[in-house]
């Protein structure tokens, strides 16, 4: 028994013996492995990611004898999962940064436009233009002709695209500006007619367009106003009230509020996009012949032969009055939301600053004198035109002759000066003047008569309609006419 049990103990020695060396040997070809990796440039704990087509080195250039396989160190379901958290905090980091930028960026818009409103506001905002500007080549002029009587008035749509004119024949009509065509006729109709026809029976003496380009008013000198929409032209709806012939319209910028004057001396207030009427407001001892606004809730006024500007201002339901025209003042134009410029039949352009009741400068026979030795007389100025919170203005007096009956002005620093910048050759009553909201050209209505009565007529003018492109110098033309 007892030699059994000492053959048994030494086999199992034996086992371990020959285990430990086959470790032994396990253990001596590993690092022998190891090292061989470590001389190619690579451990054996290297991770690849998964879509790495990176293969193993072989030993010295050669693959070994027994053509193993090159070996790949696959990436753990564990670490794929952190490499793509990763990537994907990463990209939610650009995303935040991108964003914040743009924030930062649309922040700068708002308040540079914010500063403008301000300055708009209060009358300070000035582009300074006039410098740029280049006499028109007379032979880029494009005349519309369709009406068959004198133009009275006309405007230019919000974006330039489109002009509307109406004139003594009382008809309408809306043209595109890039072809010259006719987009859409408003026929006038025959005195005693006013039951069944759409439209105006009478002289059409003013219009106005809203600062959306929704809605069209225009008034005659039948006292009534007339609502059309200004895409399709068609008659929404009539204003009654006025005693007499409506003379001047204008919408408050940015609202549906209409503003209407009257030869009956009074000022209404209408609000388009419900259909009603406001308030009356009283003051001028003469008709008024002109009226213009923009942004604030306020409206100015030409008082015609009681000589006198008038600033409204509604809710407080009071007026400024204002004296310097010697003649009757026709027409009115607000520059920008503190200064304005009216013409006179005297011949004088004035420049107004609503801090003084006297003009800032006058400018006397702005547009020259005609008659006989001793016995000149001014040509009228018969309407003005301001590219708005610029310093160009531009005025239109009758003319006989190719003498300049348009005349482009610059307003000099602080609106203390007037300077002549150039001439317009045309020939008629300039009866309107629109400058477009880009700047880059003015819109003439020509008439052979006065749009308010026929006092002369001018036979050899031609009732028309004149777009007159202004040209900028290459500085001036690097510089977009709206500011921007």
């Amino acid at each position: 028994m007892a030699a059994s049990g000492a053959k048994k103990k030494q086999q199992q020695q034996q086992r371990a013996a020959a285990a430990g060396g086959a470790g032994h040997r396990r253990r001596k070809v590993r690092d022998a492995e190891e090292k061989s990796w470590q001389k190619a440039g690579l451990k054996l704990n290297e991770e690849i990611s998964s879509d790495s087509d990176t293969e193993s080195p072989t030993f010295g250039g050669k693959r070994k004898k027994d053509n193993e396989a090159e070996e790949e160190i696959e990436e753990t379901a564990q670490e794929k999962k952190l490499r793509l958290a990763k990537l994907y905090l990463e990209q939610l980091r650009q995303q935040e940064e991108e964003k914040a930028e743009e924030a930062a960026l649309e922040k700068d818009l708002v308040a540079g436009r914010l500063k403008e409103d301000v300055l708009e506001q209060k009358g300070k905002l000035q582009r300074l233009i006039a410098k740029d500007l280049q006499p028109p080549d007379t032979a880029a002029i494009r005349v519309l002709r369709g009406h068959q009587l004198p133009i009275t008035c006309l405007v230019i749509s919000p974006d330039d695209k489109c002009i509307f004119s109406a004139a003594k024949d009382c008809s309408i009509i809306k043209w595109d500006v890039e072809s010259g065509k006719k987009l859409h006729v408003i026929p006038g109709g025959k005195k005693g007619t006013e039951a069944q026809h759409v439209g105006h029976t009478a002289h059409i003496l003013s219009m106005a367009i809203s600062s959306d380009g929704k809605y069209l008013a225009t008034g005659d000198r039948n006292r009534l106003i007339m609502i059309w929409e200004a895409v399709t032209c068609k008659h929404l709806y009539k204003f009654t009230g006025h005693r007499d012939a409506v003379t001047g319209l204008s919408f408050q910028k940015g609202t549906h509020q209409l503003y209407s004057a009257s030869h009956d001396r009074s000022v209404k207030v209408w609000n388009v996009a419900e259909n009603a009427y406001v308030e009356t407001l009283f003051g001028h001892q003469d008709a008024i012949t002109g009226l213009d606004s923009l942004s604030r809730e306020c409206c100015v006024t030409s008082g015609g032969r009681d000589g006198t500007v008038r600033v409204w201002k509604i809710p407080e339901e009071s007026q400024l009055v204002f004296y310097g025209h010697q003649g009757s003042i026709d027409c009115i134009q607000l520059i920008n939301e503190e200064h304005m410029v009216s013409g006179a039949d005297d011949g004088s352009v004035a420049l107004w600053g609503l801090s003084k009741k006297k003009p800032l400068t006058t400018v006397r026979q702005a547009h020259g004198n005609h008659g006989t030795q001793g016995l000149e007389q001014p040509y009228w100025i018969s309407s003005v035109a301001t590219l708005l919170n610029s310093d160009v203005v531009a005025t239109g007096a009758s003319r006989c002759s190719h003498s300049a009956s348009v005349r482009l002005w610059k307003c000099g620093e602080g609106f203390r000066r007037l300077e002549p910048l150039f001439d317009i050759p045309l020939i008629g009553f300039v009866n309107s003047l629109k400058f477009s909201n880009a700047g880059d050209f003015l819109v003439v209505g020509i008439g052979q008569e006065h749009r308010l009565g026929r006092w002369w007529r001018i036979r050899e003018a031609k009732n028309s309609i004149c777009v007159v492109p202004l040209q900028r110098s290459a500085a001036g033309r690097a510089q977009p006419a709206d500011g921007s």
